[in-house]
């Protein structure tokens, strides 16, 4: 059986979505980032090659790491090329390892998803930014997940998972820290030492997802010490006659052996005498377990469903719920901040309740207005657009197309508009502001507020392009540009084929603003 279909048939079985959990061989892939040897070769700047670190901690990498720390630490704070960073950083110098720590993480940091859209396996990285996963499990330390995953609330280190509410959806567990925090990191032997005497309480926090969830590991072989003893803590705690629950939910991606053909089947990983069944996919191409992820996603987002569950978790300790109730346009949630609780969440019906007739303006919705507003060949007339359906339409959304055909029946100003008597203030009073999601701030000032509409499209994928682009000043936005991103991405609107149908539909909003209003 192909891959592809037996994954699907594996995620449809499962009552929770999947998740996924995401070692190293992911960033080599997708970031061109070295390995444990190549990442610590990089900073033996003080004399000594990484064979002498190596052979000093009798080949045990996380030792090397602290021995290189310590002589990377007397190098630092006098090295000309590290002056700026010494400036910059000394304040957060807190022991012997902190400047190898902080330099990893500069080191990190210069990598994004610009490398990954430009790689050779650039339509895995496409296929994987529209995926709708449960969450992401991680030991890796650069920001590409986030980047990729850019909804998604992420919880840094062990303690950070172990004293939160984690809800299981919508999440990223960074449990080997994070280069945004560089004391965070697990790097050197005695990191791991207290990593791994917490790894139980680890293994307890995350056993309802190794049960509930079909679990998918990237970047991973099955030797890794990282997985094994995180297995072996999750097989501890449901024991040994329980082990069976994890059958198929445990599912390794491996590179296949020369000459041989790419394949999926069950077997077993055997750790301290304890058989784990797991399934066992031999490929070069991820692409398609990307297609199977995205052919069993939800139809609603991820981070929607991970505020209703904070919200009801919120809502039965209060003392007063039904002053936390509210009802609220699915469009419109950029932060659990902006929401108490939400109400009936749910991918609305196209049509209304009682049906519509097959001809006239009453069938007209939000998608065909865009459609209009790029191709500009539906002929509409805007007269009745503006009478018979904006208000239709857009009865869930702000994010209607309003100005083209304003422009239309001869509206181009505030003053005209305000005279004409139409009442669709809901649609066309709206600030630039309003169009930018709140979550994507950081990351666009952090890396791209200095680019132009077409700088920030050709290195980011089209999810986050269409959440960034709001932040760039007017003055920067090619309207032609904008206009070709969005027909180029136009099956994006649909929220059947993307969980990110209302950034695009707010950008489409944004443009016929930028393009034909005021």
């Amino acid at each position: 059986m192909a891959i592809k279909t037996k994954l699907i048939e594996i995620f449809k079985s499962r009552g929770a979505g999947p998740f996924l959990f995401i070692g190293s061989g992911f960033s080599r892939r997708y970031l061109g980032l070295e390995d444990w040897r190549g990442l610590l070769s990089r900073f033996c700047v003080a004399g000594s090659p990484f064979e002498f670190y190596l052979a000093s901690a009798n080949g045990d990498y996380p030792t090397v790491a602290r021995l290189l720390a310590e002589d990377f630490n007397k190098y630092w704070w006098n090295a000309e090329e590290y002056k700026g960073s010494v400036s910059r950083h000394k304040s957060k110098v807190t022991n012997i390892t902190s400047a190898l720590r902080i330099e990893i993480c500069n080191y990190l940091s210069s990598l994004d998803q610009t490398k990954a859209k430009h790689s050779e396996y650039a339509a895995e990285v496409g296929l994987l930014s529209s995926l709708n996963v449960d969450g992401v499990i991680t030991t890796n330390w650069d920001t590409f997940i986030e980047q990729i995953f850019p909804d998604y609330k992420t919880y840094i280190g062990q303690n950070e998972l172990l004293f939160s509410n984690p809800q299981e959806i919508g999440e990223i567990y960074k449990i080997h820290g994070c280069s945004t925090l560089p004391n965070s990191l697990i790097l050197t032997n005695d990191d791991y030492d207290k990593f791994n005497d917490r790894n139980a309480y680890l293994a307890a926090k995350l056993i309802t997802i190794f049960v509930e969830h079909p679990i998918v590991f990237l970047g991973y072989s099955l030797s890794d010490q990282n997985i094994t003893q995180l297995l072996r803590a999750i097989s501890l705690c449901i024991g040994k006659e329980n082990i069976e629950q994890l059958r198929r939910n445990l599912i390794f991606v491996q590179r296949q052996s020369a000459g041989e053909e790419a394949n999926i089947s069950d077997t077993y990983l055997t750790i301290d005498g304890v058989q784990i069944p797991l399934v066992l996919i031999k490929t070069t191409s991820w692409a398609p377990i990307y297609e199977a992820l995205g052919a069993t996603k939800r139809k609603i987002p991820a981070r929607i469903l991970r505020y209703c569950k904070e919200q009801l978790y919120e809502l039965v300790q209060s003392a007063e719920p039904e002053k936390k109730l509210c009802v609220v346009d699915i469009d419109a949630i950029d932060h659990n901040d902006d929401i108490e609780f939400l109400v009936g969440v749910g991918v609305a019906s196209s049509h209304d309740d009682n049906g519509v007739s097959d001809i006239g303006y009453s069938v007209i919705e939000t998608k065909d207005l865009i459609l209009d507003l790029l191709h500009e060949n539906a002929g509409y007339d805007p007269q009745q657009v503006l009478d018979n359906v904006v208000r239709r339409a857009g009865r869930n959304t702000k994010n209607v197309p309003v100005f083209k055909y304003l422009r239309g029946v001869g509206i181009d100003s505030a003053d005209a508009y305000n005279k004409s008597g139409l009442e669709l203030d809901k649609w066309v009073n709206r600030d630039v502001k309003d169009f930018r999601v709140k979550m994507y701030a950081a990351p666009f000032f952090r890396k791209y507020r200095h680019q132009t509409i077409k700088e920030v499209i050709d290195g980011c994928t089209p999810e986050n392009s269409s959440a960034y682009i709001p932040y760039i000043s007017k003055d920067k936005i090619d309207l032609e540009v904008l206009k070709d991103f969005l027909i180029i991405n136009q099956d994006k609107l649909d929220n059947e084929v993307s969980s990110y149908s209302s950034n695009f539909r707010k950008l489409a909003a944004l443009y016929d603003k930028l393009k034909w209003g005021w």
